[in-house]
């Protein structure tokens, strides 16, 4: 073997230390006993340095603005003193709202409402999460009953703002989870409009939590908060230092015989595969099933219930490697990643930093992979400039390539359906047309009966005069049959109407105007 090649990182063991869950222990803070109780039952035994900075000041009833790299636990670092306020306030009426998260995406949402649930597990605080592209009833319902905590996306909590479903005058807690997302995703008017609907910034305690602090996200801090601490951990660096990164330079057409090397190569656990477009998601899930690997894709085209199933499936370990779009890249805390591998170098430098994250959380060991081609070189370098350092080269030689055994991937055709605008409309009902006017001409009888031809009519072929049908007398008129034998009534006669013409006092008519009448006195 070529001694450039870079051997593999061993995978991560339970025995494995973890450093950033190394600081103060959650038992030395003034927190209610079922809410501690939760937090020991989901593995919260020590903070790390966002949640030691993070949870003093919010039990203390200050506003937060937290900057952390992903993976660093800033969930629990607002869900802890909210739950501790909200479980010691006397006065609480219980199912009236009163915190409300905002979150970017639905995946990240579902993640908050599961840490939420996790932590106060012996507590009873009714917790929901609200977000588009599931039952839309069934959650109006589940707020009309009674909650604690909203976590939910800006689209569904302004669609119920709006109906009247739910009323943020009562709310006392506000938070805003990774607001850099929100401003890249076009989300800032909406946030904007949820914002200015909620009770004076006075009047609740409010936390902003984000992997970078930019102008845009202090500005709203300024507008919409009550001079809230800053907190910064690790501010220069981007990763964190249990992430061990490789980079492989190759062509288009060897990145998946490189990949599948390394997935043969690589001892690992659980894979993540992020690549740019949702075609490549299906491209590259069908090719890694086709080679006997157990790959499934998640891309913003699939169904959300069907999304929810995969990431289910993937947290419980019943499903080993996840092909996903930037979709799947921020928020989602999912245990024992090994590896995480850019298929393709992504055109934001901050979602690469986010894509890392997904592995090493919470103090674990990780490993991540970047594949560099020639599409996408482009955006290696500003990828570096963001993270202020060069990725570590490793080069592979023929060894580490395996050969692709799939045959050729075809598009998945749409299920017919209901036309709808958008569907290529026009070239759907053209292929359509031709099998309608085959079934028009296939329901219509055999032979059309035909108008019986009269005796006065001209004589067919040869000279010879034609017969005259059954039921019609010989020298009747065509449009006067005669009656039959059974006294059956005659047709009637189709009157032709003349067309009208026009009175000669009215104007455009060409006939002269008749002289008026003589008066029979002067004659």
């Amino acid at each position: 073997m070529n001694d450039n090649i870079v051997s593999p990182t061993p995978p991560p063991t339970e025995s494995a230390p973890a450093p950033l869950a190394s600081g103060k222990s959650f038992a030395e803070f003034d927190l209610p006993e079922p809410l501690l109780r939760g937090l020991h039952d989901s593995g919260y035994f020590q903070c790390t340095p966002i949640q030691e900075m993070a949870i003093p000041l919010g039990l203390a009833g200050r506003d937060i603005a937290g900057q952390a790299q992903t993976g660093t636990g800033k969930t629990a670092a607002f869900l802890v003193p909210i739950m501790s306020h909200i479980l010691r306030d006397e006065g609480r009426r219980p199912g009236v709202p009163s915190c409300l998260i905002i979150a970017p995406t639905r995946e990240l949402a579902v993640q908050i409402h599961d840490d939420a649930q996790a932590i106060g597990r012996h507590t009873e605080l009714n917790i929901v999460a609200i977000f588009g592209g599931v039952d839309y009833g069934k959650q109006a319902k589940a707020l009309r009953e009674g909650v604690d905590i909203i976590v939910g996306t800006p689209g569904r909590l302004i669609d119920y703002m709006k109906q009247r479903v739910l009323d943020p005058k009562g709310l006392r807690f506000l938070v805003i989870d990774e607001a850099d997302r929100l401003f890249d995703m076009g989300f800032v008017a909406d946030l904007r409009w949820i914002l200015r609907r909620l009770p004076n910034y006075d009047q609740r305690q409010s936390m902003l939590f984000s992997a970078t602090l930019n102008y845009r996200v202090m500005e709203l801090t300024y507008e919409y908060m009550n001079l809230p601490a800053e907190l910064a951990v690790a501010r220069d660096q981007r990763t964190v230092e249990q992430v061990t990164q490789e980079l492989y330079h190759c062509s288009k057409k060897e990145k998946l015989n490189l990949l599948l090397g390394l997935l043969k190569r690589e001892t690992w656990t659980r894979v993540m595969i992020f690549t740019n477009t949702r075609y490549a998601v299906d491209w590259l899930t069908f090719k890694l099933q086709e080679n006997g690997l157990p790959a499934e894709g998640i891309s913003g085209s699939l169904d959300q219930r069907k999304r929810l199933s995969l990431m289910e499936r993937f947290k419980n370990d019943e499903l080993k490697i996840l092909v996903a779009t930037n979709v799947a890249a921020r928020g989602l805390h999912v245990e024992d990643v090994s590896h995480v591998i850019n298929f393709d170098v992504p055109a934001d430098p901050e979602d690469y930093v986010h894509r890392v994250g997904r592995t090493a959380r919470a103090g674990a060991v990780g490993k991540a992979i970047t594949l560099c081609c020639d599409e996408y070189a482009t955006h290696l370098p500003f990828v570096e400039q963001y993270l202020g350092a060069k990725i570590p080269v490793a080069w592979a030689d023929d060894s580490c390539f395996l050969s692709d055994q799939a045959p050729v991937y075809r598009p998945r055709r749409r299920e017919p359906g209901p036309e709808r605008y958008g569907e290529r409309r026009g070239e759907r009902r053209g292929d359509r047309r031709g099998e309608r006017r085959g079934e028009r001409q296939a329901d219509r009888p055999a032979e059309r009966p035909r108008r019986p031809r009269q005796a006065s009519e001209p004589a067919g072929p040869g000279g010879e005069p034609q017969a005259t049908p059954p039921g019609e007398t010989a020298g009747a008129p065509a449009s006067q049959p005669a009656s039959t034998a059974e006294g059956a009534p005659a047709a009637k006669k189709r009157r032709h109407r003349r067309p009208r013409r026009p009175k000669p006092d009215q104007p455009g008519s060409d006939q002269p105007q008749a002289a008026p009448p003589a008066d029979p006195a002067q004659s």
